[in-house]
């Protein structure tokens, strides 16, 4: 079965033109690997209520089965998608950022900064990973072996 994926890059940067999309760009190519096809791919700015309004769009309206977000997950002043995040899930899913971040700060000790969130919507796993286009291929690689089983319990079917 192939999982309908949406792409969301927050960034001011990005979104101005400011500076290219490698991490959303390099999410769009890392789905393949779990069978996945790209249904929406957007760039929005580091606005709360625009990514609140993105991710209920993805999940209610184009019915993306998993939605993967780059970008706003530090500490800088206009980093809010976590918090955007938070405010549109129904189930949190701490075990995956807290994967991401225990793998990953065995490489650099700046995945202790990452305020990533995972949760659920609906039935659409959404999860934040950083702006940083070597953070999000690490990240990646951390949680790709259990997303199409954790994407196969949420729509309800038989895993085992």
């Amino acid at each position: 079965m192939g999982w309908k994926v949406g792409v969301l890059t927050v960034s001011d940067r990005v979104f101005r033109g400011e500076r290219d999309d490698r991490g959303g760009l390099l999410l769009c190519e890392l789905v393949s690997r779990i069978n996945g096809e790209v249904a929406v791919y957007e760039i929005i700015p580091d606005e709360q209520p625009v990514i609140e309004a993105t991710l209920v769009r993805f999940v209610d309206e184009v019915r993306c089965d998993l939605v993967l977000t780059t970008g706003g997950t530090g500490f800088a002043p206009r980093d809010v998608t976590p918090e955007a995040t938070k405010a549109v899930i129904e189930k949190e899913a701490p075990g995956l950022t807290e994967m991401m971040r225990m793998k990953t700060l065995l490489k650099t000790k700046y995945a202790s900064l990452s305020r990533s969130v995972a949760g659920i919507r609906k039935e659409t796993l959404i999860i934040n990973f950083p702006g940083n286009p070597k953070g999000v291929q690490e990240c990646f690689d951390v949680v790709q072996p259990v997303l199409s089983h954790a994407l196969a319990l949420i729509k309800g079917k038989d895993v085992h």
